[in-house]
């Protein structure tokens, strides 16, 4: 029996073309070939071409490297930005509870 496909949201696939066009555009507008990129990522040339794509079946650590390494910001402009973002989630995390019971009612994801 083969696994049932993976079906995402269009939101998630329309935000995973979105990153995959940033990190083309910032690495033709550096004059780096997919070759180049491929290589500074530690992924072959195909991977490259399917983190452009917006594959959602790529690592997305693979996809924030290739990003990072294109020149894309992630969530913030400078990386330096990132550690208070991270320490506010945190600080949130912390005021909920430690483990979450699950709810009686039926989840409504119908976007």
């Amino acid at each position: 029996m083969s696994p049932r496909p993976r079906s995402y949201s269009r939101l998630t696939l329309e935000a995973l073309r979105l990153l995959g066009a940033q990190v083309r555009l910032a690495r033709k507008q550096r004059g780096m070939t997919e070759s180049e990129l491929a290589e500074r990522v530690g992924v072959a040339r195909s991977t490259l071409q399917l983190i452009e794509k917006g594959d959602p079946k790529v690592e997305i650590g693979l996809v924030f490297e290739a990003a990072t390494l294109a020149g894309v910001g992630l969530f913030a402009p400078e990386a330096s930005t990132l550690a208070p973002l991270i320490e506010r989630v945190a600080d949130k995390i912390a005021l909920l509870p430690h483990s979450i019971r699950r709810s009686t009612e039926a989840v409504k994801d119908d976007f």
